[in-house]
């Protein structure tokens, strides 16, 4: 990967595909082996990554230890993201429930996060949740300090709605947005994209693949590790799956006709949606980051685009369950 993308405008510059950190320590299961883990953060270093996606919650303090251990001595070829706001306890890591954006846990949070990623700034700092007990004034106020005495370098939200996007821009500059995205969840086109396009400001999307599922890799026989979140989203229920492979159908004859992976033709469908947009499909495995990596390459026709344009409307099952989609800012 050689050609570069711009978040935000405070010159923010990465790679076109970039690799969430959140699978190699938690979500999907059981995390994988350190060793082999660090060894393919490395190797996307050597592919043309420049993005990598972190959070204090991922582990908890796990990722970012093997983010940090990792890529520092690679720091000065990177950009680190990672992200503050749920309410972790800073000396244990017991997940205590709920959010927490007040702006002395987001400073003891940085620095914590600093420790761990082995290094004296965050490149972009998210947000990880919108924390409706604290005005997003305030959390970009704390931000815009902690730019201001260099241990940070852009600000982030993750989620966030309209209101909230404009708020915090006009407090700090908002760098990058970052939600889900994909073939079959396109609710960010709607309301964000016109703002985002409007204030200047990036478009991060996670689960580019679907949470695997737009990978042709999951069924409705794939079983599911007892610890891997996936149990809770409604449209990866075993009857949801087997509704939706019509979207895999779809996936895979545009894959099939460009002589890709489905992976790839839907990394590709979301960069030919804007310039301005850098998804961050996860992985544990080197040759699917080998494969990710590669959709950069693969440019889609219009007639493709649109064929393709059709997914959502085929997809079956709610985003998340009725939980954690309270967490969701509108």
């Amino acid at each position: 990967m050689t050609t570069t993308r711009h978040l935000g405008g405070t010159g923010l510059a990465v790679a076109p595909i970039g690799l969430g950190c959140m699978s190699m320590s938690s979500g999907y299961g059981p995390p994988g082996d350190h060793v082999a883990m660090r060894t393919l953060l490395r190797h996307a270093v050597d592919r043309g990554v420049t993005l990598f996606d972190t959070a204090l919650v991922y582990g908890p303090f796990v990722n970012e230890s093997l983010v940090g251990e990792a890529l520092a001595p690679l720091r000065q070829e990177v950009v680190i993201a990672t992200k503050f706001g749920f309410d972790i306890d800073l000396d244990t890591g017991q997940n205590r429930g709920g959010l927490n954006s007040r702006p002395a846990y987001i400073r003891a949070s940085v620095d914590g996060s600093l420790r761990r990623l082995q290094t004296d700034y965050i490149d972009l700092l998210y947000q990880h949740r919108v924390d409706p007990a604290v005005p997003i004034e305030e959390v970009a106020g704390t931000v815009r300090d902690l730019i201001g005495e260099g241990k940070v370098r852009h600000f982030g939200l993750s989620e966030a709605g309209v209101s909230t996007i404009r708020r915090a821009h006009a407090v700090q500059p908002v760098s990058a947005l970052q939600s889900e995205y994909s073939l079959w969840w396109r609710e960010p086109e709607q309301e964000i994209f016109p703002v985002l396009e409007e204030l200047g400001i990036g478009f991060v999307p996670f689960s580019p693949l679907g949470r695997g599922f737009l990978t042709g890799t999951i069924n409705a026989h794939t079983t599911f590790d007892a610890n891997d979140f996936r149990h809770n989203i409604p449209r990866l229920s075993a009857d949801n799956r087997e509704a939706n492979q019509r979207v895999v159908e779809l996936v895979q004859r545009i894959a099939t006709k460009r002589e890709a992976t489905a992976a790839q033709v839907a990394l590709a469908w979301l960069l030919a949606q804007r310039s301005w947009i850098v998804p961050i499909p996860g992985t544990t495995k080197r040759h699917r980051l080998d494969e990710n990596v590669g959709a950069a390459a693969l440019t889609l026709t219009p007639d493709d685009v649109l064929a393709l344009d059709g997914a959502a409307s085929l997809v079956h099952g709610a985003r998340y369950v009725e939980r954690l989609q309270a967490q969701i800012d509108r």
